[in-house]
């Protein structure tokens, strides 16, 4: 039986898995999302168009391949069937798990009204209501994409939700919907989606058992994992490899190779730590070359040098085969580049991630900058310096680099 490959980011999301999902999809039959929802968002570019992905799996601009959004998604029904209005015919190629958690307008609402209350200990979140999506499916009073082939019966149960809560929802300012907008609006979901609703789990099982080439993509990356990112400044969904398995219905036995995306830098977007943040012009041109704005928000990215402690850290939990270096171009032009290595904390120099990065100041190495790579689709066309730069980061990370990207065209890929 096939082992399916796996894609995830190790950074704090934004690393341009999209590019690279988009690249092995030409040669895989089914792409599946395990986790997050549409607070995640991927930019890829094909002939000088550009698609941004938020819950739709990158395989989608491959006409020949099957699309899966597992279990461990949580779903707006209202931006998925507006994503998917930018596509043709998708019947027989995209399939929603019935098990998936839907994401209501609520939701968002909850969302919004929570950041308000924390003022400037918000976690700097989307408000795109994946938290209260995510915490309705712990708290067990979620409801599943499969509860839409009865949506007089769904709609009884979140009017008895909202009575329920009614005093927290009316504090919170969030809407109490009646009955029938509900039923109406359940039902518009229902009449696009349904053909898509399946059991994803028997359909990837099936697949692999015939001999299909399955490829694995999650959302956000490794440092804002639920348990192993930087608590509470994370996402809500288990974004390092293991999330595959329990947000599809794999075992670990079913995924064979997993590809690490990483940007030749740093970027993050919200609060919370980033030791290796550039406050200065180094992270302004960071930003402005690489365009560091939010595929789903808008929002400016914070941006710093690449970070070799997380990396090895992601790269260790993951399972990392391979690392796929995106925007090696953006750092063209520098006269140096920098690399933290270590961390100091409470005057101690650490070689790890600690249980607190809020303080941890990082510890640089500096390399020789580089003219150009941008455009480069062969190793032996990059500069020394650059090759020299890749080969150091290999080093610091335990971890070979495969993929080098050198521009958001599909083609400037280097593959080694």
């Amino acid at each position: 039986m096939n082992k399916a490959d796996l894609i995830v980011g190790l950074q704090w999301g934004d690393e341009g898995k999209g590019k690279i999902v988009d690249h092995m999809a030409q040669t895989h039959d089914m792409v599946c999302r395990f986790a997050g929802g549409h607070n995640a968002g991927h930019t890829i570019v094909v002939e000088d168009k550009t698609y941004a992905l938020h819950l739709i799996p990158s395989g989608v601009l491959n006409p020949k391949a099957t699309n899966v959004v597992g279990n461990g998604v949580v779903i707006s029904p209202v931006d998925f069937i507006e994503e998917m209005s930018q596509f043709d015919d998708l019947n027989g190629r995209l399939f929603i798990s019935d098990k998936a958690h839907l994401l209501l307008p609520y939701h968002a609402q909850i969302d919004q009204a929570r950041e308000r209350m924390k003022g400037d200990k918000a976690i700097g979140t989307t408000g795109k209501g994946i938290g209260p999506a995510y915490g309705d499916k712990i708290a067990r009073v979620g409801h599943r994409v499969g509860e839409l082939q009865d949506t007089e019966k769904l709609a009884s149960k979140i009017v008895e939700y909202f009575e329920q809560n009614r005093a927290i929802f009316e504090v919170m300012g969030v809407d109490i919907p009646s009955k029938i907008s509900l039923i109406d609006e359940l039902n518009e979901y229902r009449d696009v989606l349904a053909p898509h609703i399946t059991d994803t789990t028997l359909l990837v099982w099936k697949s692999l058992k015939d001999g299909k080439k399955i490829l694995l993509e999650g959302a956000q990356g490794t440092m804002l994992d639920i348990d192993h990112g930087t608590y509470p400044y994370v996402t809500s969904s288990t974004t390092v490899s293991a999330g595959a398995s329990s947000g599809l219905g794999l075992n670990h036995k079913d995924i064979g190779k997993v590809t690490g995306i990483a940007k030749a830098y740093c970027t993050r977007v919200g609060n919370g730590p980033f030791p290796s943040e550039d406050f200065g012009d180094g992270g302004d041109k960071l930003r402005d070359r690489g365009h560091e704005y939010g595929t789903t928000t808008g929002r400016p990215r914070r941006c710093g040098w690449f970070d070799a402690v997380a990396m090895r850290h992601a790269v260790r939990i993951n399972g990392v085969d391979q690392v796929s270096l995106m925007k090696l171009d953006v750092l063209d032009g520098f006269d140096e580049v920098k690399v933290c290595v270590a961390y100091e904390v409470d005057g101690k120099e650490i070689d790890y991630v600690p249980y607190d990065m809020q303080d941890a100041k990082p510890i640089y190495k500096s390399f020789e900058g580089w003219e150009r790579t941008e455009g480069a689709r062969e190793f032996d066309q990059l500069p020394d310096s650059a090759k020299s730069y890749i080969e150091a980061l290999e080093d610091m990370i335990d971890a070979k680099i495969g993929i080098i990207s050198t521009s958001p065209q599909r083609e400037d890929t280097i593959i080694r």
